[in-house]
């Protein structure tokens, strides 16, 4: 049973303007200083699990040539591109759809593109450890990060009892955000984790629930992969995917089946959401600031983030708690208490 790597590429990180914007949004962008992209990054963890050409990005058609010049050694055909946005349920279908058609047997990591991992060792043993569960058992797991904190940006995952000789346990509920309360509630219980959007399973499991679970998907897909890997394909998802309804994976399938799992994990990870979770993950200065540039220099300054890798020279003098982020002649000053409202802000413009 050979192992295959979906990537969902599609977003536009609005959060994270103007670095990221709806022309180059972030999982192509060098988010970390370090000469890479996000998406090259999570290929790059991923390699040593399968060979390049079981790698699949699903990702808006405007972003196809991105993704050709970022990963040049991924197939041009494992590009999936979506006419139209719809969700996390439509793009994981017409990857799995099309897998199946070549691969009928194949096991599946679907991922975001845009998180972060510091301890790749860990990650790919843990990804390791799912996938050997998935490949002897007709399930659903999820990757449950272990909370560091009671954060109330991320959904969270139940774990009830555990499966003899693993480290895998049933997920007794998922739930949405909470607020402050509950999610030191959640922490303090033990049994809580992140739910980082990382699934893995085998392509008849998952093509199976998306059947019962949601048959005009179902359906749809049916049609579409009549023409997979023939010169009408693109024309026919140009058609049909936009028929799609708009739908996340969650509630589609995950908080309706019955065999679903989760695999407590620890390895780093962080979704990268915001500015300030950006800013928790760069080193710091003695005055908790942060930068990504080129000859940033900071004075009387705290608990600031700084990223501007386009200019020549940055100086900052006198605050606590901003945003300084310049890219391609757009400059974002901005409070980190006011930084969910970015999006609000840069629509007005």
């Amino acid at each position: 049973m050979e192992n295959h790597i979906v990537i969902m590429a599609g977003g536009i990180g609005s959060r994270f303007w103007p670095m990221s914007t709806p022309e180059y949004p972030k999982q192509f962008i060098d988010v970390m200083g370090c000469g890479k992209s996000l998406i090259q990054l999570t290929v790059e963890r991923f390699a040593p699990l399968c060979p390049m050409e079981n790698f699949w990005v699903v990702t808006s058609e405007k972003y196809t040539d991105i993704v050709k010049e970022q990963l040049p050694d991924l197939p041009e055909c494992n590009i999936l591109a979506e006419p139209t946005a719809r969700n996390t349920a439509p793009c994981i279908a017409y990857a799995c759809w099309k897998i199946k058609k070549q691969h009928p047997q194949a096991n599946i990591v679907v991922t975001p593109s845009d998180a972060l991992v510091i301890n790749t060792g860990e990650f790919q043993r843990v990804m390791r450890c799912a996938l050997d569960f998935t490949a002897t058992n007709n399930s659903i797991v999820t990757i449950g990060i272990k909370p560091s904190r009671p954060e109330t940006g991320y959904g969270y995952i139940q774990a009830a009892e555990q499966i003899n000789g693993t480290e895998i346990y049933k997920v007794g509920a998922f739930k949405e955000k909470p607020d402050v309360e509950t999610a030191k509630e959640y922490v303090a219980h033990g049994s809580y984790f992140w739910n980082a959007g990382i699934f893995v399973w085998n392509v008849n499991t998952i093509t199976d629930a998306i059947r019962k679970f949601t048959p005009d998907l179902a359906a749809i897909m049916d049609e579409m992969s009549r023409d997979f890997y023939t010169a009408q394909e693109a024309g026919t998802v140009e058609r049909l995917f936009p028929t799609c309804e708009k739908i996340s994976i969650d509630y589609a399938v995950m908080e309706k089946a019955e065999s679903i799992y989760t695999l407590p994990a620890e390895f780093g990870w962080s979704d990268l959401g915001s500015w300030g979770s950006l800013r928790t993950l760069l080193p710091q200065d003695e005055h908790g600031n942060a930068g990504v540039g080129n000859d940033i220099s900071l004075h009387n300054c705290h608990n600031c983030i700084v990223h501007t890798a386009g200019e020549k020279q940055v100086v900052v003098e006198g605050l606590d708690g901003y945003i300084i982020a310049e890219r391609n002649g757009a400059l974002l000053v901005c409070s980190l208490k006011e930084e969910q409202n970015i999006k609000r802000f840069t629509l007005k413009h």
